[in-house]
């Protein structure tokens, strides 16, 4: 009776530290050389591609989550080509500048510019952009641009 009972526990552990293999894995192992065939897409469906942000779609783009305009958004390529034509000041303070590409109206903080000089004041005689370099030390420096209004 002993022996049998020793049987049993012997047979119901051995079982219990069974390998746990995935058996769809062990099925396509000697099958095919792709590594993971459940991951690849549906080769039926159309393809889903990655949006963009402020991506153009029939007339609007997309500036944000459940944001949508359909204004276009004007860039200054470098802030050489800048024109100060006007200056709004109140509550929200406005500049109006003049460049190759028209009128933009930049607000306190945008980045204005592929350096990405920032508009940091807005005053009734110009404005005053900051922007970030690395000088020839291998330092960070702040270099400050006043730009008056023209005349």
């Amino acid at each position: 009776m002993n022996f049998i009972f020793v049987v049993l526990i012997f047979i119901t552990c051995r079982g219990w530290a069974a390998p746990t293999s995935d058996p769809l894995s062990v099925f396509f192992k000697d099958k095919t050389k792709i590594e993971k065939p459940f991951e690849l897409r549906d080769p039926f469906k159309q393809p889903q591609f990655k949006s963009e942000k402020n991506k153009e779609k029939a007339g609007y783009s997309v500036s944000g989550k459940g944001q949508y305009t359909n204004i276009v958004d004007k860039t200054v390529k470098t802030v050489e080509e800048i024109k100060l034509v006007g200056v709004l000041i109140g509550k929200e303070r406005r500049a109006m500048v003049s460049s190759s590409s028209g009128v933009i109206i930049l607000k306190e903080g945008m980045k204005i510019g592929e350096d990405g000089a920032e508009l940091k004041a807005i005053l009734p005689g110009g404005i005053i952009l900051v922007e970030k370099i690395i000088n020839v030390y291998g330092q960070e420096e702040y270099l400050e641009t006043v730009i008056p209004i023209s005349k």
